[in-house]
C-alpha cells in the first residue's frame, strides 16, 4: 500500500494541480454545443455541463474559484439567463472550487449528501498526499439527496441519479432526458485509464456497475459528457466498459490465484488497451496498481 501511495502521489499530483500550479489568466474555456440547449465547457478540471434555456440555467460542475468569472462569461454567452442551479457530480476540488462563487451569485447548489459530508471536513486522500481543508461553509451543497431527484427547466427534465461506490463514496450522474446528453462526471474518463478514488469510497466494481447503467440508459445518438476527456458517444463508452471489465477480471482471477502485484503486473493485463487508454496520467502499471489494491482489499 505504501508503494502505491507514493507512485499515486509523484504521477497524479499534475492530473489535479494546485492553485499555484496554474496561470489561470491564460486558461481559455471552450464551449461545445452537445444537444438541444445543452453545452460542455472545458477549461482546466472536470468537465462541465450547461443546460441554458430562458428560464435560467442549470450547471454541472464548476472546476477552479478563480476560473469563475470566465465560466460565467461563457454561460451567459449561450444565452442561458442566470446560474439557477449547479449539480456537483462528487466532492474533488476540481470540480467544485467554484462553488462558493457560485453560491454568491445565486445559484442552489445540489450534491449527493456523501458530496457535503467530505467537504464539510477536512480530507486526506492518501494517494495524491493531498490533504484538502473543509470547505467554507458557503461552499458546501444547499440542497442533497441520497438517490436521485428531478428538475424541470428549460422545457428538459433532468435527472440526477446516484451511483454507489465508483469513483468516490457520493458520485452523481445527470441525465438530460430531452437533449439525449449524460454527464458521467468522473465515472468516465474518456481516452484515459480512469482514477478510482478508493479512500473515497470508490472501487472498480461500482464504476462498472455505473457504466452499464448509462450504457441501459443510452443510445446510438446520446451524446456523453465525461468528467475529463473529449465528448463521447455510446460506442466509446462501450469500449471503454469493455476495457475496464477485461483488465477489472484478469486481475481478479490473479488476485484469487494468490498472485502478488509484481506478478500481475509483469503478465501486463492492459497490453491491447495502453495505446488507447494509457496514455494519460494514470499510467498502465500504476492502472493495475489500483486495480490490485481495490480486488485484494475485497477479497
Amino acid at each position: 500500500m505504501r508503494r502505491l501511495e507514493l507512485s499515486l502521489a509523484l504521477l497524479l499530483a499534475a492530473a489535479y494541480p494546485a492553485a499555484a500550479q496554474v496561470n489561470y489568466d491564460t486558461v481559455q474555456i471552450r464551449t461545445i454545443k452537445v444537444g438541444d440547449g445543452v453545452y460542455m465547457l472545458m477549461g482546466v478540471g472536470g468537465n462541465i455541463g450547461v443546460a441554458a434555456g430562458a428560464d435560467g440555467v442549470l450547471m454541472v460542475d464548476d472546476q477552479y474559484a478563480p476560473l469563475s468569472d470566465k465560466i460565467k462569461a461563457a454561460v451567459a454567452a449561450v444565452g442561458g439567463g442566470p446560474i439557477r442551479f449547479l449539480v456537483n457530480t462528487h466532492w474533488h476540488w476540481d470540480h467544485v472550487g467554484g462553488n462558493e462563487s457560485l453560491l454568491r451569485s445565486g445559484a442552489v447548489t445540489v450534491a449527493h449528501e456523501n458530496v457535503r459530508r467530505r467537504m464539510s471536513v477536512a480530507q486526506f486522500v492518501p494517494p495524491l498526499n493531498r490533504h484538502e481543508p473543509a470547505s467554507p461553509a458557503g461552499a458546501l451543497p444547499l440542497v442533497t439527496f441520497t438517490d436521485s431527484v428531478n428538475f424541470y427547466l428549460g422545457g428538459d427534465s433532468i435527472h440526477v441519479f446516484h451511483v454507489a461506490a465508483a469513483h468516490t463514496d457520493g458520485d452523481a450522474m445527470i441525465w438530460f432526458r430531452r437533449a439525449n446528453v449524460v454527464h458521467m462526471g468522473d465515472i468516465f474518463f474518456n481516452g484515459r485509464y480512469p482514477f478510482v478514488d478508493l479512500s473515497s469510497g470508490g472501487s472498480v466494481d461500482g464504476m462498472v456497475a455505473a457504466v452499464d447503467r448509462v450504457l441501459g440508459l443510452a443510445d446510438g445518438n446520446t451524446k456523453i459528457i465525461p468528467g475529463h476527456g473529449p465528448l463521447a458517444d455510446r460506442t466509446t463508452l462501450r469500449a471503454y466498459r469493455d476495457m475496464l471489465v477485461t483488465v477489472r477480471d484478469r486481475i481478479r482471477r490473479a488476485v484469487a490465484a494468490g498472485q502478488t502485484l509484481e506478478q500481475v503486473q509483469a503478465a501486463k493485463p492492459t497490453a491491447e488497451f495502453d495505446a488507447v487508454w494509457g496514455q494519460g496520467r494514470i499510467t498502465p502499471t500504476l492502472f493495475v496498481e489500483i486495480l490490485y489494491t481495490d480486488l485484494a482489499a475485497r477479497k
